[in-house]
């Protein structure tokens, strides 16, 4: 018995053979073999490998035979046996087959590089062809058409382009496959062009070579000339296959064309593809994409046959277009239909409870994971962290994120989102450095979710940093960006660095850019400049929206340009056709109340189409207030707490009226019922940047390391400041005490700590920024202006509504505010 045979018994299990024609096939073969030439003899082994081909067994008991009668020397015969073993995934086998030819032909080696294609092992299959290209044999379009497939699943760009360039010199370029393969590798990198003058110049083009042709220009964006080659096939009168519908569905997706959308529809109709799940599916997606969703029930309901892939299309829709309950209902369909689900399923449904702020259900779905065992890929985990993000559950997206082992760009921009609209605004920055010490690439969402933050907490060295991080990434010549850094730069009191990115020529302004501009002067107190703005707009043919004139009424209120907002408001619908809503009635309020015209801000309310909320009339009681007006402050005041009874900052208010007029009975018992109701005021807190850290300080605050510095240094400032003749305002203190200890209150506020810290901190001259979380009340104005004199410094303060720029004793605000 030869060698080989030895080895290749090792290969068969030992187990009887099941079917009894074997023996048959087995005697026939050695009744022949001497009497007939070798071809026949092949013949009947070739027939045997086909017919066997659903019995491992089988296979390798004729290669023993093959060996057997000394026919393993045939390489055609060899090539099927490998064939015949790839199809089980015997790859060892068809491996020993083909290593027993020191010169294999070419045939055999495409049988080899074909193997290994079918079973996705596309590294090795370029190593056959290298192998082939080392020894100088000669290619053909199959060798070609196999190593350009796994170019293409590699994303091998240079490899591929020479095979191209090598099928191209031996004249293959009219092989229908190599010439559909050559198409679709050429679209995957966007080698659009390329690819349509090949398509234009190939004699011989079937449908696969149409439908790779049809999908470049689709994932290209092309739609138009997809739909242009299509009608050219049918010209041509080939029929389009499924897969030419699904492409051509896609392209409906992406130009949102439901005429178009139902064209294709009727064209399945007609080419009696009504029942293929498949292209069903596919109109089921593009429909709830395009927001018909009554015909994506249509389709949905009629399929014969449902696949999982259509359950997610039909779900996926219902959540794409707000039907987030009867996303739910049809999971409860797929799982009493005895389907089952898949992460695919539990994304979208996902996706709905953060659509609608279902946290309860995010945690059944959460529950339903690890029950069913469903493996927590990137994809779930990711959408799992952007759940509990926007439900405000921030303990729990922080668990998953640091649970996931690996993680992506969208999965840090997601967990550092969560935290910047929960607040968490310096959590995000320190996951924003810990992201790049991990060496994440951050992308466009990423960095503009950064700005929002450094804008938030006034954070300038860092949000100048992001914006040349932007820039570098050519993020910062997009409109949206853009708005984001003019946002962060008005937002820290930059104004002018806000300007020179707004005048950035490379960029098309669009309404929400100009509006950035106009607001980002209205919070600094440059009433004119943002009027300014507003006329150049017009001027530039920008339709101004309800955005527009908030920000303009806002820049007028605090800058008291009283009758140039009234008039902006009066022409919003005559002039632009813009409707005022109540928050533009708001910002009239309050610009009428700045300004100490109570009475008529009471006529207005009066006016208004609609009743007046907490939005209206809290203007009105600040105003009061500020301008002693305790009859309709009192008014007000009662309204407010009937509209809103859980509004922490109305009782403040209310209290701060009583306080006016030393009513303490009363505000003990304003106090008292938010006790009772379980409200409490905000704590006032101020932050500064000093170097690349941000310290924040709380009233009376004595945790930071140098607080005894700083409190010796602020009594030093308040005796210099009595002396040039500093009288405290304690009007502002609700609390029943004797004048020396409102006055110590006062000196313990947020505000000041973080202005003496940021004096002692930083280089003589250097500006000051502070960011408060509250307004800044009269006493910390006047003390700050006096600051600002003494040291001879710029102090920049960023309260709730507005910029207050102290120079030289004075503020921006003009004592407006």
């Amino acid at each position: 018995m030869p060698s080989s045979l030895l080895q290749l018994i090792l290969f068969i299990p030992r187990a009887p053979f099941s079917l009894i024609s074997f023996s048959t096939y087995i005697s026939t073969i050695k009744h022949t073999q001497f009497s007939q030439s070798p071809l026949p003899v092949i013949q009947n082994f070739l027939s045997l490998l086909q017919e066997s081909s659903k019995n491992l067994i089988l296979v390798r008991s004729i290669h023993a035979q093959i060996i057997t009668n000394s026919l393993y020397t045939d390489q055609y015969l060899s090539s099927k046996l490998v064939k015949a073993y790839s199809e089980f995934g015997c790859f060892k086998a068809a491996r020993y087959v083909f290593d027993q030819f020191s010169h294999p032909e070419v045939f055999l080696c495409n049988a080899m590089m074909k193997a290994y294609s079918r079973d996705g092992r596309y590294r090795e299959t370029l190593e056959m062809f290298r192998m082939i290209r080392l020894c100088n044999l000669e290619i053909d379009s199959c060798t070609c058409t196999l190593a350009l497939k796994a170019c293409t699943s590699l994303s091998d760009h240079d490899t591929g382009m020479g095979i191209i360039r090598s099928g191209m010199e031996c004249g293959m370029h009219n092989n229908q496959f190599f010439g559909s393969s050559m198409i679709n590798f050429l679209v995957k990198f966007g080698h659009v062009e390329e690819a349509s003058r090949l398509f234009d110049d190939m004699l011989n083009k079937d449908i696969v070579c149409w439908n790779s042709m049809i999908n470049g220009y689709v994932q290209d964006g092309r739609s138009k000339e997809a739909f242009d080659l299509f009608f050219n096939l049918r010209g041509c009168g080939i029929r389009p296959s499924p897969v030419t519908i699904v492409s051509l569905t896609q392209a409906c997706g992406r130009i949102g064309n439901l005429e178009l959308a139902k064209s294709i529809h009727g064209c399945v109709l007609g080419l009696g593809m009504s029942n293929d799940t498949v292209v069903l599916t596919s109109l089921v997606d593009i429909y709830g994409k395009i927001g018909d969703i009554e015909s994506a029930y249509l389709v949905f309901n009629r399929m014969p046959t449902k696949s999982l892939v259509s359950w997610n299309a039909m779900i996926s829709g219902c959540i794409k277009n707000g039907l987030v309950y009867q996303s739910f209902n049809l999971f409860h369909r797929l799982m009493g239909s005895g389907g089952g689900f898949d992460s695919g399923t539990i994304v979208s449904l996902l996706q709905g409870c953060s659509q609608i702020a279902d946290l309860e259900s995010g945690k059944i779905l959460h529950g339903c994971i690890l029950r069913w065992g469903l493996e927590l890929n990137l994809i779930l985990s990711t959408a799992l962290v952007d759940l509990y993000s926007k439900c405000g559950a921030i303990e729990q997206a922080s668990c998953v994120f640091k649970c996931m082992e690996n993680k992506n760009v969208i999965t840090w921009t997601a967990m550092l989102v969560g935290l910047a609209q929960n607040g968490h605004a310096e959590g995000a920055l320190k996951l924003f450095n810990q992201m790049q010490e991990e060496g994440v690439a951050s992308n466009s969402v990423t960095l503009v979710s950064l700005v929002h933050c450094c804008a938030h907490l006034g954070f300038l060295k860092k949000g100048r940093s992001v914006h040349a991080h932007l820039t570098r990434c050519w993020f910062a010549f997009d409109v949206v960006n853009l708005t984001a850094v003019i946002d962060m730069y008005a937002k820290c009191g930059k104004i002018k660095s806000a300007e020179k990115v707004f005048n950035n020529g490379h960029v098309s302004k669009d309404v929400i850019l100009w509006n950035s501009m106009i607001t980002g002067y209205g919070i600094n107190g440059y009433g004119h400049q943002a009027i300014y703005v507003y006329s150049r707009m017009i001027e530039q043919g920008i339709t101004p929206n309800q955005t527009t004139f908030l920000a303009l009424l806002a820049a007028c209120s605090h800058s008291g340009l009283v009758e140039e907002g009234i008039n902006l408001f009066n022409r919003m619908e005559t002039d632009h056709n813009v409707k005022p809503a109540k928050k533009h009635y708001a910002c009239a309020v309050d610009l009428l109340s700045r300004a100490g015209r109570l009475e008529e801000a009471e006529a207005f309310i009066r006016k208004m189409p609609f009743e007046p909320d907490t939005f209206v009339l809290e203007p009105l009681l600040n105003g009061c207030r500020t301008h002693k007006k305790i009859d309709i402050g009192l008014r007000t005041a009662d309204r407010l707490l009937r509209s809103d009874i859980m509004n922490p900052g109305i009782y403040v208010m209310v209290a701060n009226i009583y306080a006016e007029v030393r009513r303490w009975d009363a505000v003990d018992y304003i106090q008292g019922l938010m006790r009772k109701r379980g409200l409490k005021k905000t704590p006032g807190c101020s932050s500064i940047e000093v170097g690349n850290h941000l310290h924040i300080f709380l009233a009376g605050d004595d945790s930071h390391p140098n607080w005894a510095e700083i409190y010796q240094h602020l009594e030093t400032l308040r005796l210099e400041m009595e002396a040039s003749g500093y009288v405290p305002d304690t009007s502002c203190v609700l609390r029943d005490v004797d004048e020396q200890m409102k006055v110590k209150l006062l000196w313990g506020h947020s505000e000041r700590l973080a202005m003496v810290f940021g004096l002692l901190s930083t280089p003589a001259g250097s500006v000051i920024r502070i960011t408060k979380n509250l307004r800044v009340c009269r006493d910390c104005h006047i003390v700050t202006k006096y600051i600002s004199q003494m040291v001879q410094r710029e102090i920049i303060v960023r309260d709730v509504n507005r910029f207050h720029h102290f120079r030289d004793g004075k503020c921006s605000c003009g004592d407006y505010w």
